[in-house]
């Protein structure tokens, strides 16, 4: 196996033009860490938020720095005690940035934050799994405790997080609101929305109320908005801002800022209801790797319905 491999590297925050493809060391496994060889990843806008500086202050990075987080591929080396894997796997999982992320052919992940990919979809859908259906799991279940008969808004339903969200929260049985702009309002629908807004025609907060769940992908206004449309004793997860704790005590409301930490174990469960409830995965565009930067400025443009994939080494 050769030593080197080509990756996609920053040496300090900047927009896509610091994105610069170069020939980095393949890395060094530790005894429980898998190397995974890279077939697809994808770009969230965690990845350009952190390449541009704005998430800084709470997630610095040291360069040179190789991004990407969503990881779909196969395992090509096991550390000398790792059990879960053998090579040839399929597998997905979330990389870890500060220790080399997937815009990279190669990347080195500890085997418990590691799963077996989904038999049902191909790995290029795959990619578009780790954090967005993560994220969505995350929130609908770990944090809201989502149950069947509950009535949930999923503001921002047509991003990667949202398109998870509405077919997770389907799949549990809770009735679905979304809002969303007129172009996307068929697709939500056909993934098991009950009611869509567009939220071009009005303020969405004065057609809904009385929800037991609130997940928000949009942050600003939208998520000041959302405290308000919940029943008391309700829950607000927010994903792209940080919710108003008095707003949130007023409305007699819980409200809290999702952390999302997706292991192996999640990684599996996630699989298996993709294998069990042939949901679907939403591809906008596909880019090669060395056309990482357009990935970035598409994803920037919030233009994207549903993923972005990035082929690596197919």
């Amino acid at each position: 196996m050769e030593k080197k491999m080509k990756a996609i590297v920053i040496h300090g925050y900047g927009d896509s033009n610091v994105l610069t493809q170069e020939q980095v060391d393949i890395p060094e496994l530790k005894p429980d860490e898998v190397l995974i060889k890279v077939h697809y990843t994808s770009v969230n806008p965690v990845d350009w938020k952190m390449r541009s500086g704005l998430l800084k202050d709470h997630m610095p990075l040291k360069f040179p720095a190789i991004l990407g987080i969503d990881v779909a591929g196969t395992i090509e080396k096991t550390g000398s005690d790792s059990k879960k894997f053998k090579v040839g796997d399929k597998v997905f999982c979330r990389a870890d940035v500060s220790n080399g992320g997937s815009y990279s052919e190669y990347v080195a992940v500890n085997e418990d934050n590691v799963a077996h990919a989904p038999e049902s979809i191909s790995l290029k859908e795959t990619a578009a799994l780790p954090v967005t259906a993560g994220t969505a799991w995350s929130s609908l279940f770990d944090t809201a405790n989502l149950n069947s008969g509950q009535k949930v808004l999923i503001t921002g339903a047509s991003g990667g997080v949202g398109i998870m969200a509405v077919q997770f929260a389907k799949k549990a049985g809770a009735y679905v609101i979304c809002t969303t702009s007129k172009p996307n309002i068929e697709l939500l629908k056909s993934l098991g929305a009950d009611e869509v807004i567009d939220y071009t025609e009005g303020d969405f907060s004065l057609k809904v109320s009385n929800v037991d769940v609130v997940l928000d992908t949009v942050g600003g206004e939208t998520l000041q908005k959302a405290h308000t449309v919940l029943k008391k004793g309700g829950i607000l997860v927010a994903i792209a801002g940080q919710p108003d704790i008095s707003l949130a005590e007023k409305h007699g409301i819980k409200a809290t800022r999702l952390s999302v930490q997706t292991d192996g174990k999640k990684l599996g469960e996630i699989a298996r209801a993709i294998d069990e409830g042939k949901l679907k995965v939403v591809i906008y565009k596909e880019f090669p790797l060395e056309r990482i930067a357009e990935a970035h400025d598409l994803s920037e443009s919030r233009k994207a319905v549903g993923k972005i994939v990035v082929t690596v080494s197919e």
